[in-house]
């Protein structure tokens, strides 16, 4: 009978226990979701109150002018113009070698104190703050390598600035593939770069796309390390064409001409006192976070459509 009653008391401890901690999970989940809710709300008011300061220059016009000490007249071209094609830069020297880099630390790279201490550097350079990435690219591409204040210097900076991200991303998205997956690769007699290539990236693609696009965006909105090199924050003028009509039809004389981006304008009209400015600031800024969540939305519905058609 003791015994009985030890074993009912014993388990009416743990039934208890159990609700405890299920209640604790509720209420931390309430917390969160309560947390969760107060961002987005906020997020969501700054971006409206945007849209509704920046409204009246939502036309074809803005995209289409020139910058102008009028506000009426002035326009977001050479900032757009000077955005896609540094982000151009940056995409291609970021990302061939970040996703190189990632492949071969997760794949190919003894297990050794100097690859560790290379993956700890790559982790901590992926939370340096921008405005370091600016400071050295000054010293390196500016004054060291001679590349002057262009899109290439920006290109370059931006990409330094993001290639921890896609490094990082790219190995998280090797690490997910299954050992399974390598094994049998090597049981039917393929080699260890057919393993890699042919199974490993085509599993890993969508999270190694997911992480460049997440970095791309990062990159879109930097303000700090531009302003570093010495981007314009009034230019009226257009980069030379990188596509001619001549052979070989490539123009590489857009690299070394001066620019400015989207946030750089942006920070130039909000200097101004004119309020006309003030929505001139307002509308880019809206549409600079409308690319930043097409960008994000694009990453995760392609992560969601690759890995679909992925057959394990």
């Amino acid at each position: 009978m003791e015994h009985k009653a030890s074993v009912l008391e014993n388990l009416a401890d743990v039934r208890a226990m159990i609700k405890r901690h299920k209640r604790n999970d509720t209420l931390f989940a309430a917390i969160g979701l309560i947390c969760l809710m107060l961002g987005l709300i906020t997020l969501m008011l700054l971006f409206w109150q945007l849209i509704a300061d920046g409204h009246p220059k939502f036309t074809l016009d803005f995209l289409t002018e020139f910058p102008s000490r009028r506000a009426a007249r002035a326009g977001l071209l050479s900032a757009w113009v000077g955005s896609v094609l540094v982000m151009s830069v940056t995409f291609l020297t970021a990302v061939p070698v970040g996703v190189a880099a990632g492949l071969y630390l997760e794949e190919y790279a003894p297990k050794n104190w100097f690859t560790d201490l290379i993956e700890i550097n790559v982790s901590n350079l992926a939370g340096v703050p921008s405005i370091i990435y600016g400071l050295l690219a000054l010293g390196l591409f500016v004054y060291m390598l001679d590349f002057g204040q262009s899109i290439l210097t920006a290109g370059l900076t931006l990409g330094l600035l993001i290639l921890p991200i896609v490094i990082v991303s790219t190995r998280e998205a090797i690490r997910a593939i299954p050992v399974s997956i390598r094994e049998a690769a090597y049981g039917v007699g393929a080699t260890k770069w057919q393993v890699v290539y042919d199974h490993v990236f085509k599993y890993s693609y969508g999270g190694i796309l997911t992480g460049i696009i997440i970095g791309m965006a990062r990159a879109l909105g930097e303000t700090a390390p531009i302003i570093t090199i010495g981007a314009l924050t009034f230019i009226a003028f257009l980069p030379p064409s990188p596509i001619t009509t001549e052979p070989p039809f490539f123009n590489f004389e857009w690299l070394s001409s001066g620019f400015t981006v989207m946030p750089i304008q942006m920070f130039n009209w909000l200097s101004r006192p004119d309020h006309a400015f003030h929505v001139n600031a307002a509308a880019t800024g809206a549409l600079i976070i409308v690319v930043t969540l097409l960008m994000n939305g694009t990453a995760i519905w392609l992560r969601y459509k690759i890995r679909k058609n992925i057959k394990w």
